[in-house]
């Protein structure tokens, strides 16, 4: 246990900048995947209340922006998922709108192979509209490492992401980025789990950014789970330099 908590802490003390935050969702993957057959409807619904006041090339500002993600996953086998997401969001100056779709897929390493920890994968192709994502579509790998220790449940996304344009007014087209993501979780009753989640990125993996250069969010936050209703709130702050650094994010999470 040790050992995974100092994990977790080294990137919690290391992590880079969020270059590219994703305010449509804010979650840290399990390594679980849905069973075989099963149906699961999730819905995210955050809203910014610190965040950019200018556009960044296409992407609009932040600040006061309401973001909403609609994820349907199904299982595929005991240990494949794959899941639709459309996305929406409100502005204040033009109101609700569509804001893009994502596909994404996940595995998780088989019980019988008695790792000591759960290991997962997840593949991600986002394709936004300009003024939520930039003008090209991302994909993003994430390599998924998940430890419970009794009520202790600690997890690592080490998310890498790559825009698949050919970079603004048609410069050299951006490496591949690193933005982890980690959580420590603490159940303290079969229904609710308390949580710290952490968020960041360390830029392009050739060419990582300098510490000063560094952007952190913190998300403290609580699950409930009803049946098979999850219910999930917490409220991120990030560094001065953040793109948000004031966010309320919610989920809810239903299988069948």
């Amino acid at each position: 246990m040790r050992l995974s908590i100092v994990v977790i802490a080294g990137v919690l003390a290391l992590a880079r900048p969020l270059h590219a935050q994703d305010p449509f969702e804010i979650v840290v993957y399990p390594a679980a995947t849905a069973e075989r057959g099963e149906w699961e409807l999730e819905a995210h619904l955050n809203y910014t209340a610190r965040g950019t006041s200018s556009f960044a090339g296409t992407v609009a500002p932040t600040r006061y922006q309401t973001h909403l993600a609609l994820e349907l996953t199904r299982g595929i086998t005991a240990n494949w998922e794959a899941s639709l997401y459309l996305l929406g969001a409100r502005r204040a100056d033009v109101g609700a709108e569509y804001a893009g779709w994502r596909l994404r897929s996940r595995v998780r390493a088989p019980r019988a192979w008695k790792l000591p920890f759960d290991l997962g994968f997840s593949a991600e192709l986002e394709a936004p509209r300009p003024a939520y994502g930039g003008a090209s579509p991302t994909v993003e790998l994430t390599p998924i490492l998940e430890r419970r220790f009794g009520a202790v449940r600690l997890g690592l996304n080490a998310n890498m992401e790559k825009d698949l344009g050919d970079g603004e007014a048609g410069g050299e087209a951006e490496g591949w980025e690193f933005e982890p993501s980690a959580l420590v979780g603490v159940a303290v009753s079969p229904r609710v789990l308390l949580k710290l989640e952490y968020r960041g990125a360390w830029g392009e993996l050739t060419d990582p950014l300098a510490p000063s250069a560094q952007v952190h969010q913190l998300f403290p936050g609580v699950d409930v789970r009803l049946g098979e209703l999850t219910l999930g709130w917490s409220v991120g702050a990030g560094t001065a330099n953040a793109a948000n650094r004031l966010v309320f994010a919610s989920r809810a999470e239903f299988g069948f």
